[in-house]
């Protein structure tokens, strides 16, 4: 058995995501602790008693993900399950990163702090939207951005064959989604995201990212990581600090991602985190191989998994 873990990105989030396994692990309130120390942010507080409004903001909606995410691989961690490559989507890159310690538990944390902060208050003006485009691929979703007239959109998470992400302009993300379904798409679905991810628009965002980053220690991997950029496995040579700073303004490539793990050999699949939307997008990749897809968002999925990678181990 070859396990991969995924981590999820922003959208995922939900109010009480995480709550079971903080009530029932202990090490699982003492991730939430260690990164209310190191970043004065109650994410318990903001995770399972706040409203949606709240979490959603991008700077609390980051930290929370990661938090939640980071506690479960902790357990996993406990019971002896590895990973041999990790990939995440978007913010769900920096979960990957710290789970094989190219970047520190504590400096990876404060790195999320800042992103989300900087996401959040660096952005231009303006109604920003992200919609996800289901049944067409890239070319046609392509297409269709350079045909809006209503203002900025482009095509940035390429997430698995048939979903593509459109980010930019609320309007012109709107119009968009009605070119697309009148090309034939089956639906656009609205995300819940608060500004225009991954494009040139955050280009302060990742200028203020980019001071962080260079003070941050990269060390050796001790697992594999594939990038958002393009969908490659980290090498020891590749500037990290750089490929972070382009990760915010530039598509996701996890559609190659998951074909990269899938001939790397991958064959059980772990989404790590709230929601199970990384495992449709496994789902849908083109395979002759029987693999596996788990996902863990709460004690009773955690519990399963833990149990599949046993049996299957013995």
């Amino acid at each position: 058995m070859k396990i991969g873990f995924l981590f999820p990105g922003q959208g995922a989030q939900a109010i009480g995501m995480g709550k079971d396994l903080y009530d029932k692990y202990e090490i699982v309130k003492n991730t939430y602790e260690r990164v209310k120390q190191l970043t004065g942010i109650d994410v318990a507080e903001i995770t399972f008693n706040s409203d949606e409004q709240i979490l959603n903001e991008t700077q609390n909606t980051q930290i929370a993900i990661l938090t939640m995410s980071l506690a479960i691989v902790e357990i996993l961690k406990e019971n002896g399950i590895k990973a041999e490559i990790s990939a995440g989507l978007s913010l769900g890159e920096y979960s990957a990163l710290i789970y094989s310690n190219a970047i520190s538990f504590e400096e990876g944390v404060k790195l999320v702090q800042k992103r989300g902060e900087y996401m959040q208050n660096l952005v231009p003006a303006g109604e920003w939207s992200m919609s996800a485009i289901i049944g067409m691929n890239d070319e046609q979703v392509e297409e269709v951005c350079k045909q809006v007239k209503s203002g900025f959109v482009v095509p940035v998470n390429f997430n698995c064959p048939g979903q593509i992400v459109v980010s930019g302009e609320k309007e012109a993300v709107e119009e968009a989604a009605v070119k697309a379904k009148e090309a034939g798409a089956k639906m656009a679905k609205v995300l819940k995201t608060s500004g225009p991810f991954h494009t040139e628009k955050l280009i302060k965002a990742a200028e203020a990212l980019k001071q962080d980053l260079l003070q941050v220690e990269i060390n050796n991997f001790e697992s594999k990581v594939v990038k958002n950029l393009d969908g490659q496995i980290y090498t020891q040579k590749d500037n990290v600090q750089e490929i972070l700073e382009k990760h915010m303004t530039s598509p996701v490539r996890f559609s190659n991602g998951l074909q990269t793990m899938l001939d790397n050999g991958i064959d059980t699949f772990i989404e790590i985190g709230p929601g199970k939307t990384l495992s449709g997008f496994v789902k849908r990749m083109k395979t002759d191989k029987q693999i596996n897809i788990l996902n863990i968002n709460n004690v009773e999925t955690l519990e399963n998994t833990i149990n599949f990678i046993k049996e299957g181990n013995e």
